[in-house]
């Protein structure tokens, strides 16, 4: 049996090339810049000793001052299990502890070190000249354009996070 899905002989099709109409290209395009951009933070944070899915953690930690793992897991989009696995690398590194909550003895909160937050800002200075590969075909000040746009996608007027 197959599903009803509208054919059109003259349908778009999404690719993520250049030109591409289709409904799906700005996120097909989102998804590739995406991936060079995390290509070139990797690049960045591989000397350090820390992978993305660390940083991302870090960041939540930083912005956001101690957090229970629940909320880390929302906050990158993350699995239960995978923040733990997360949690428990940078606690071996020395970069973030759990601590309890006061009033509730189940529940721990993570906090990073000053460790931790010594390499964040080394991870900062790091990717900076990376980071500039990123835009390097841009012409002056579209960089800052396009953080301006994709700051309004990721967090439209209105938007608490």
């Amino acid at each position: 049996m197959t599903a009803d899905v509208p054919h059109r002989s003259s349908a778009v099709r999404a690719t993520d090339r250049p030109g591409d109409e289709s409904p799906f290209a700005l996120g097909l395009l989102l998804r590739r810049a995406h991936w060079q951009a995390a290509t070139v933070m990797t690049e960045a944070l591989r000397p350090l000793g820390i992978e993305l899915r660390h940083f991302a953690v870090l960041i939540v930690l930083v912005d956001s001052g101690p957090t229970v793992q629940r909320d880390l897991t929302a906050a990158t989009g993350s699995d239960k299990a995978g923040i733990m696995r997360v949690v428990d690398d940078l606690e071996r590194k020395g970069l973030a502890v759990r601590k309890a909550v006061p009033g509730d003895r189940r529940v721990r909160a993570v906090e990073i070190t000053p460790q931790g937050i010594e390499l964040f800002d080394a991870a900062h200075v790091a990717a900076a000249p990376l980071a500039e590969r990123l835009t390097a075909a841009l012409s002056p000040g579209e960089p800052e354009r396009l953080t301006d746009l994709l700051t309004r996608i990721a967090h439209p007027a209105g938007d608490e996070a």
